[in-house]
């Protein structure tokens, strides 16, 4: 191949999704567009290192790890991460949210208030509303206070996600309804850090910025890359960090971060060869390059 590029990932931008590469290189996404690239031949994926340094050894790493970091690498991430409490000097404002993903799919979370919307975005969230501002550890105790309260998750498996994206309910109000109701019953919670400024509910819809009004149901989810494998498809939505795209078979999502570590060039030709799985059905209510 004449030409190779390295992924680093998909962002979220005012505009849309943005496909970024290695070298500063990025490529909007708009729907309709042909996402079209081939595995390089013979090649191997290889760690994406942490923190913005390359990974000393070039470890291989498995072509399913979302990842796509050696053990080592992802522990150096991790320890440097808000998630991983260990930044306690941390002077910015964050904001605690709730975030809905589909029925009975429901989550807690901070992320720093001068990022914005962008964290929501990543998580491909489709209706979040925000529930106060204040400090890093009063908003870490908030969370915990959310989690224990009213047994919403601060995780939520990407696959669960994906699996009710065909089954969210047609109108804003309607998928504002189970988000309004855990927000009335956190804000009249005791025991909020006093540090921390309450807010109203406004839920944000990003059904729309996702494109998936009116989307089909996808069939299958890509479930790695392979060498010499190739991805090509009409985009049609996507949320977080997954690609939802039109090929004959028919919608098929992909997970872009399981594009990071792999050499990649122009796809030669349309068809799609790369291992597709069927995608996970929907779980019951929440319980406790081109």
């Amino acid at each position: 191949m004449a030409q190779v590029w390295k992924c680093s990932g998909l962002r979220w931008s005012a505009d849309g999704p943005v496909l970024t590469w290695q070298g500063g290189r990025s490529s909007a996404l708009t729907w309709g567009k042909r996402v079209a690239f081939e595995v390089v031949e013979g090649g191997v994926r290889t760690c994406v290192g942490a923190r913005g340094h390359a990974c000393p050894l070039r470890a291989v790493v498995p072509g399913r790890s979302t990842g796509a970091r050696c053990e080592e690498c992802a522990r150096l991430d991790r320890a440097h991460s808000v998630a991983a409490d260990t930044i306690a000097d941390d002077r910015r404002t964050y904001h605690v949210y709730l975030a809905w993903f589909g029925p009975g799919m429901t989550k807690v979370g901070i992320t720093a208030v001068e990022r914005g919307t962008a964290r929501l975005l990543e998580q491909g969230a489709v209706c979040f509303s925000w529930l106060g501002a204040g400090p890093l550890m009063a908003a870490r105790r908030t969370e915990e206070l959310l989690r224990a309260a009213l047994k919403v998750p601060d995780r939520l498996p990407y696959g669960e996600k994906r699996a009710v994206r065909s089954a969210l309910p047609a109108g804003t109000a309607e998928r504002a309804t189970e988000l309004a109701e855990l927000h009335r019953r956190a804000i009249a919670l005791g025991g909020w850090p006093e540090s921390l400024e309450r807010s109203p509910f406004r839920p944000v819809d990003h059904v729309v910025a996702f494109g998936l009004e009116g989307v089909a149901a996808a069939v299958g989810e890509v479930s790695e890359l392979v060498a010499g494998g190739i991805v090509s498809g009409e985009l049609v939505a996507a949320a977080g960090p997954d690609l939802h795209l039109a090929t004959e078979s028919g919608a098929v999502v992909l997970d872009t971060r399981l594009m990071t570590g792999w050499e990649l060039g122009p796809a030669g030709r349309t068809a799609f060869s790369v291992p597709v799985r069927p995608l996970k059905e929907a779980r019951g209510v929440q319980d406790g390059l081109f």
